[in-house]
């Protein structure tokens, strides 16, 4: 189980759109913590312990542990609303949740042992099919990551989620098929023709000497001026 991630906060006031604008205005990020049959916490974060976060993968599937206003709550973001020209975070809904909570998320899937895949050795290219995958589990037995090996494969090898360990205590909502996570495709290979290597052929006699226009290729230049 990952370990819970720190973000700190501080409580808000007062609600609605002219609240969160003012928090806005005063550099910091508006946010709600509800659920778990509580009342909603209002609160801000800081944007930029906020972005940290935004920029590693599984934001939505990181537990996490926000002190405020002397209590400490365990959640998970569920929605974040961003600005429609410079994609910054605007506000973000957190999720309380109990032991009983159990949840459909997606989590990020890291390939370990490349040095040891034959097929990327010989120039084969890793095509990745899912970057993550959807778990049912609880909050608190969400993994950080599932780990794809890739040891052993050759090129045109597949790697199904049957390859892959999932963590104690969480089952896939995909239940009907060994889908595929990734394969190893053959590396593309590109052939460039110099140009003229054609007509040089086609014109060449025995001695690869051009047949038409003379014997020193002059009727080839003269038709090649006009």
């Amino acid at each position: 189980m990952a370990q819970p991630h720190q973000l700190d906060a501080e409580i808000r006031e007062r609600a609605g759109k002219g609240a969160a604008r003012a928090t806005r205005r005063a550099g910091r990020v508006p946010a709600v913590i509800y659920g778990n049959k509580q009342e909603p916490v209002l609160i801000s974060v800081d944007p930029v312990d906020l972005m940290k976060e935004l920029q590693q993968p599984g934001f939505f599937s990181h537990v996490y542990e926000i002190a405020v206003g002397g209590e400490t709550y365990k959640v998970l973001a569920r929605d974040l609303q961003t600005h429609p020209i410079n994609n910054l975070p605007t506000h973000v809904d957190f999720m309380r949740f109990s032991k009983k909570t159990r949840l459909a998320v997606d989590v990020y899937v890291e390939f370990i042992n490349e040095e040891e895949c034959p097929g990327l050795k010989e120039g084969g290219v890793l095509n990745v099919v899912r970057h993550d995958v959807e778990l049912r589990c609880s909050p608190d037995a969400i993994p950080e990551s599932l780990e794809a090996d890739l040891s052993g494969l050759e090129i045109g090898d597949t790697l199904h989620i049957s390859a892959i360990k999932l963590p104690e205590g969480a089952e896939l909502t995909i239940t009907d098929r060994d889908f595929t996570v990734a394969t190893i495709a053959a590396p593309t290979i590109f052939t460039e023709v110099e140009e003229g290597d054609e007509d040089g052929e086609e014109g060449a006699g025995e001695d690869g000497e051009g047949t038409e226009g003379g014997e020193d290729g002059e009727g080839d230049e003269e038709k090649s001026e006009d």
